[in-house]
Order: C-alpha cells, then structure tokens, then sequence
C-alpha cells in the first residue's frame, strides 16, 4: 500500500518548502504547454476552414448538376394556373366565416322546402318551438300491465343445476 502512495503530497517535491504567507510562494509553479494549445488551436482553425470548403463544394456541385435552379423549384411549372386540389387555404377567413353564420341564421330564421313533393317545409326555430310547446313531445307507449310481464322463476339451467351434488354428480359417479 505504501508502494502506491506518493512520496510528496500533491505529487509536488518542493511542497515542503513552500510559505504561503510569501506571495511569490501562492502561484502554479508549472505553466500550461503554450506550444501545445496553440496547434491545437491552429489544427482546429484549419479544420473549420477545410469543411466550409468542402461543404461550399458539394453545394456548387449539387448546384451545377441541377442547372442552377433553387431547391424545390423543379417541378413547378412557369406560367401556369393551375390551382391545388381540395381542400385549399381560406383567403378571407373572416369574410368566409361571417358568410357562413349568415347561411346558418337564414336557415334557423325562415320558411323554406325541405321536400316539396312530400310536403315538408322548413320552419323558424321561433315557431317550431311554440307548435312543440302546445303539442308536446312525442312519447313512449305506456308499459304493459303486471298481469301480462313474465318473471323467471328459476334459473337458466333449471333442474340440471338442482341436483344433489350439482350438475355434473351424474357423470363423476355420484348420487
């Protein structure tokens, strides 16, 4: 165990030596490698400008290939008006929604033809509730008298169930 332990505290020989009341005594004594960081630094500058340049590239690339039209630009044809199948985006909401209300209000408000062969109109809400307010709802047949009800008796399986030692005694050998 002792093997593994370092002979200095803080791997730092000079560790024993050391005043920190004495300022100078207070800093790292060992710097950062200067030359290191700075190729690193330059190896990553340089790779940022190698992939800008590749992508630049590949871009010009793509875009010869595709005879300099902008992306998503193939298919549409110059000139054309043609209008998209259904269902397309309201122009004017606001109008469109106010015109629908209106259609709404018209049919709640007013008499029409539903079906005029048959006879059957279309009446205001006003006056549809006061006919169903003088005539009443329609409502269900009164329920038939006790007498003609039939109530079970016993159960779905009758006498089977009966049985001393219930229904499958029989078949197992018993009573």
């Amino acid at each position: 165990m002792a093997a593994n332990k370092p002979d200095h505290p803080h791997g730092a020989p000079e560790a024993e030596h050391l005043n920190l009341d004495n300022p100078a005594d207070r800093h790292e004594r060992r710097d950062v490698n200067v030359l290191a960081v700075s190729k690193f630094g330059i190896g990553l500058a340089l790779l940022c400008i190698a992939s800008f340049a590749i992508v630049v590239g590949v871009f010009r690339y793509l875009e010869h290939v595709t005879s300099g039209v902008p992306t998503g630009k193939q298919n549409v044809v110059a000139g054309e008006g043609q209008r998209p199948p259904a269902p397309q985006l309201e122009e004017t909401p606001a109008l469109d929604l106010a015109r629908e209300r209106a259609a709404e209000e018209e049919l709640l408000h007013t008499y029409g033809w539903i079906d005029k062969p048959a006879g059957v109109v279309r009446l205001p809400i006003e006056r549809a509730i006061e006919l169903m307010s003088q005539r009443g709802l329609p409502s269900r047949p009164a329920p038939p008298p006790a007498s003609e009800v039939s109530v079970p008796t016993e159960a779905g399986l009758g006498a089977k169930v009966q049985q001393p030692g219930g229904p499958l005694a029989p078949e197992l050998g018993g009573k």
